[in-house]
């Protein structure tokens, strides 16, 4: 429990209000009461951090009929209900329609404070996923770069002041970290977002085909090339180029495509024709291109030609601060196409994805947002579950503790005198002893000694 953790505490008993907001100050809560129900529900403002304590029995507006409005407000701000008059059958109403708790008096000062505090917990989950959830829905599709590390940060102004200039562009970063998102944003951001954004990944081509993909070719340039075909680079005349996994073209293409880059002319395959072309090339590489040059797996003057301005995308396991931003981003547009709820992540959870190492990085982390929305991630279901999920926050749970006090309440009342207590509770003598037995409910504990000295 946080201290200063928001407490509304509404009871139209000055004495017990007085009573019980000290108590909870003295556990640490930041309490503050009202005497009528109306009153707090003014006074309540929209995602409110806390949690709200009503008395049942009061005038006007009672503790049900104050749950009802804040239901009808928020349903997932925590409400428990305090009564004397507390009964099996209202308690089990009152959560069905989804009151956090039940307490019956009188209870222990530490019992309020407990479930105060787990229900707080649960409440700081609720208002987190809402946060990230609004963050995620302001992300446009000019902005997919998401993350607030600083890394992501001064990644984000790099490409803004080089997006309008024509300079060529060298990517770098591991499997999945986004390399193409970079690229279309330089694209967009630039007034070259006019022409087209060619992408081309290298390494899905045979080396057969890939001087055709580039280049283009007139009909009859070679076997199979039934009709004219306009290359990628003369695609992207006035726009942007962006040539994924460059390390995997041939050395021989490698020859070619330099040329073009230094005198800005494409020559198709089969013809003498020079065509001027004007555009960018964003290149990116999961490889080290400058070893793979000293080790002529990769043409040294082509490297220097492209690493004019290099950016280097940093992997997820290092922006980690990020996860829980981009996996509810992805998990909402998961959401979306799934026709499903998303639903919610607990601190656990997250906390798991946090930790894992993420190898696929970015699109790694989508992948499992997606399994996640439709339930299939087998480490959410297996990821331990915060105590404000557990800790008295099931039907049976509750209705336990609750069935507990209100046999102890009762032998209070009739000093332990059992025939009255299982008159008044209307059950079997042989049930009331299960029940005894089961919550470790000692019957002497209540006898007390009136006949004095």
């Amino acid at each position: 429990m946080e201290t200063g953790s928001s407490v509304y505490l509404v009871d139209d008993d000055k004495d017990l209000r007085r009573a019980t907001s000290q108590t909870l100050e003295l556990a640490g809560f930041d309490v503050q009461s009202f005497a009528r129900a109306r009153d707090a529900l003014a006074a309540l403002p929209m995602d409110f951090p806390g949690v709200v304590v009503s008395d049942i029995r009061m005038p006007e507006m009672d503790g049900l009929q104050l749950f009802a409005e804040i239901k009808a407000r928020d349903p997932d701000l925590p409400v428990i209900l305090i009564t004397g008059h507390g009964d099996i059958p209202m308690a089990v109403q009152a959560i069905h329609d989804g009151v956090y708790d039940f307490i019956a008096k009188p209870f222990p000062a530490d019992h309020l404070s407990r479930s105060i505090a787990r229900a707080q917990e649960k409440r700081a989950l609720v208002l987190e996923n809402r946060r990230l959830r609004r963050l995620a829905d302001e992300v446009s599709d000019d902005m997919p770069m998401l993350g607030n590390t600083p890394a992501i940060a001064r990644l984000r102004q790099t490409l803004r002041q080089i997006a309008d200039t024509d300079v060529d562009v060298l990517v770098t970063g591991e499997t999945g970290t986004g390399k193409e998102v970079v690229a279309n944003l330089l694209h967009r951001w630039g007034h070259r977002n006019r022409g087209n954004f060619v992408a081309l990944n290298c390494g899905a081509l045979p080396e057969t085909v890939i001087e055709s993909e580039l280049f283009g070719h007139e009909a009859g340039a070679f076997t199979g090339a039934a009709k004219k075909r306009i290359g990628r680079i003369e695609h992207a005349d006035r726009g942007t180029l962006f040539l994924d996994e460059i390390e995997s073209i041939p050395l021989s293409t490698q020859v070619k495509l330099l040329r073009v880059l230094e005198g800005r002319v494409v020559t198709p395959l089969g013809t003498n024709e020079i065509r001027a072309v004007d555009f960018r090339v964003v290149a990116a590489a999961k490889e080290d291109l400058a070893a793979l040059s000293r080790e002529a797996k990769f043409r040294e003057d082509l490297f220097y030609r492209l690493n004019v301005v290099s950016i280097s995308i940093p992997p997820l396991r290092e922006r980690r601060d990020d996860i829980p931003l981009l996996f509810t981003y992805f998990a909402g547009r998961a959401a979306q196409r799934f026709r499903k709820e998303p639903p919610q992540i607990s601190h656990a959870y997250m906390r798991s994805l946090q930790a894992r190492a993420w190898p696929g990085n970015v699109r790694e982390l989508a992948h499992v947002a997606e399994r996640f929305v439709l339930g299939l991630d087998e480490d959410a279901a297996m990821a331990e579950v915060d105590p404000a999920e557990t800790s008295g926050d099931t039907l049976s749970v509750r209705m336990d503790r609750l069935e507990a006090d209100i046999i102890r309440q009762t032998l209070e009342r009739h000093n332990g005198d059992i025939r009255a207590t299982i008159e008044q509770l209307g059950i079997a003598r042989k049930t009331f002893y299960d029940k005894l037995s089961r919550h470790g409910i000692s019957r002497a504990d209540y006898v007390r000694d009136d006949s004095g000295p």
